[in-house]
């Protein structure tokens, strides 16, 4: 058989498993200042009494302590470059890689902007007393050119 460890090596998130989530959460939101008075009251009282809410409470501020040692930990200046050099070298380029012409011009824009164009310029000729691609029905066939004579009745 093996020995439990001593109160103080034994692992605080293994025994904080053990523990009612109902009763971590209220300790954890004790230990916040979360709570309201009156439920606060209640929460100090059940800690002072209960030994389950008091191993909580104890479990809760022993890891509160260890994780309030830790430091936060700054990213290298180059991470940003490291990043998109990993990306690139593990995607072969596809992310990052030199782009094409037509990769970079979108065709489809400039394919509705030309149409858009044409239909200007179209409307324009139409409407346009002097445009050539307005036909007008109401008037008579100009006289031929050259000698009556030659011309077929």
């Amino acid at each position: 058989m093996t020995a439990e460890p001593p109160p103080n090596e034994r692992n605080p998130v293994a025994d904080l498993d053990d523990l009612d989530e109902a009763i971590i959460g209220k300790v954890s939101d004790y230990l916040d200042g979360a709570l309201p008075g009156a439920e606060r009251a209640d929460v100090a009282q059940k800690i002072a009494e209960d030994p389950a809410w008091k191993r909580a409470h104890a479990e809760l501020t022993e890891t509160r302590k260890y994780l309030s040692g830790l430091r936060k930990a700054h990213a290298p200046s180059s991470f940003a470059e490291d990043v998109a050099e990993t990306i690139h070298q593990r995607s072969a380029g596809r992310f990052f890689g030199r782009r094409r012409f037509g990769d970079r011009v979108p065709f489809g824009a400039l394919l509705v902007i030309a149409l858009a164009g044409l239909l200007v310029i179209g409307y324009i000729l139409w409407s346009s007393s002097t445009g050539s691609l307005k036909v007008e029905h109401d008037r008579d066939p100009p006289a031929p050119l050259g000698s009556a004579a030659v011309a077929p009745p």
